[in-house]
């Protein structure tokens, strides 16, 4: 009769625990997206305005109502494939990924300010230019945590790369100007 009091005392204890982590799990979802949306919001905060227009630019550029839709499913992106890195608690190379995660976050809102705050061309192809690379880094740890997360990251390492190339066409394309 003990024995089995016992059992369901540590079944609902049980339960609990996983009612917790269930919440717990969802808050991280949700602050690891807000995160990634409040970088959106902050490059907000530096529109392309006339400047962007005036300068010479390639014809592949795409145009800027694509970069909101694009960056809006890429916050999403972002936001999940560090959720997924972030639930592989015991994994040694989380907390390093998850740091190089934050750096390219902030060398993301770096390059809206330098290249449409500031309006610096060359400036902005080297925070680019670092942006690419620690973001290589950052998939490269994401997949040995998880594929999945290294998975979800590619598109953006993908649109990071075009936006390389278009930069860089800007910048030799506006290069009397500098």
């Amino acid at each position: 009769m003990l024995a089995r009091r016992d059992s369901r005392i540590d079944m609902t204890r049980t339960m609990v625990l996983r009612r917790r982590r269930r919440r717990n799990e969802w808050l991280a979802l949700v602050s690891f997206l807000l995160l990634c949306f409040a970088v959106g919001a902050f490059t907000l905060r530096f529109p392309p305005g006339t400047w962007y227009q005036l300068i010479e630019k390639p014809p592949w550029t795409p145009p800027l109502l694509l970069l909101g839709s694009v960056s809006a499913l890429l916050y999403v992106l972002m936001g999940i494939a560090a959720w997924l890195v972030w639930r592989h608690r015991a994994h040694l190379l989380r907390l390093p990924a998850l740091g190089l995660f934050a750096l390219q976050l902030v060398l993301n809102a770096s390059w809206s300010l330098v290249f449409f705050g500031r309006q610096e061309i060359g400036w902005a192809l080297l925070v680019l230019v670092a942006l690419w690379l620690v973001l290589a880094a950052t998939v490269a740890l994401f997949f040995r945590i998880s594929n999945l997360a290294g998975s979800v990251l590619v598109p953006y390492l993908a649109w990071i790369s075009f936006a390389l190339a278009v930069h860089l066409e800007i910048w030799r394309l506006n290069q009397p100007l500098l």
